[in-house]
This record gives C-alpha cells, sequence and structure tokens, in this order.
C-alpha cells in the first residue's frame, strides 16, 4: 500500500519531496513522449503514480507552514497587512484571514 502524504510528509522535508515528485514526474513525462515517438516505456507503476500524488501534497503543506512562517516574519519585521497582502498578490483581509486561521490551527495567536 502506497504511503500516505502524513506518512510522507514525516520522511520527507520539502526540498527532498520536491526533488523526488521532480523525479517521478519527469520519468512520467519522458515515458509519455516515448510513447509518441513508439520507444520503449516505463509509465509509472500505480504505486509510483499514488506516491506522486501524495507527494504533491506533502509539497503544498509545507510550503504553506513556510508561508505562513515568512507571514510572521515579515510581521515582525514591520510589514503592515497591506504590504503583505500585496507581495501575497492578494488583500490585506485575505493574507491576514488566512494566517488567523493558520495560528489558531497551531494553537497560537499573532
Amino acid at each position: 500500500m502506497p504511503a500516505s502524504p502524513d506518512d510522507l510528509e514525516r520522511l520527507h522535508t520539502l526540498s527532498s519531496a520536491t526533488a523526488r515528485y521532480d523525479e517521478l514526474r519527469m520519468r512520467d513525462a519522458l515515458a509519455a513522449m516515448a510513447v509518441n515517438t513508439a520507444g520503449p516505456t516505463a509509465r509509472l507503476s500505480r504505486d509510483e503514480a499514488l506516491e506522486m500524488l501524495a507527494l504533491s501534497e506533502v509539497v503544498i503543506r509545507k510550503a504553506g507552514y513556510g508561508r505562513q512562517a515568512m507571514v510572521r516574519q515579515a510581521r515582525e519585521s514591520g510589514a503592515s497587512w497591506t504590504q503583505i497582502g500585496a507581495a501575497l498578490g492578494t488583500t490585506k483581509q485575505a493574507a491576514w484571514e488566512a494566517h488567523h486561521r493558520w495560528t489558531e490551527e497551531q494553537g497560537r495567536s499573532d
């Protein structure tokens, strides 16, 4: 049975999860190109495809954690919510709400 995102999250850093995801994605892309050129193919196995899917969730989670840590750092450095929203390509309200939800989930308050 393939590993769950929770299992993989404990095993990988953001960098190692991204590297493994990229390795699987590249193999799959090269296999797809070989199909179009009548070359030998080695598509991902079912377990590898599921691993790649779980890894995508791990990358999203870990990037989200890092994003909120950077929001906290920006606030501690004196950035306004307007500035943070602009840096994230959103409104100050949306930036504040996302960070507030995250801090509540983490059991913290900023």
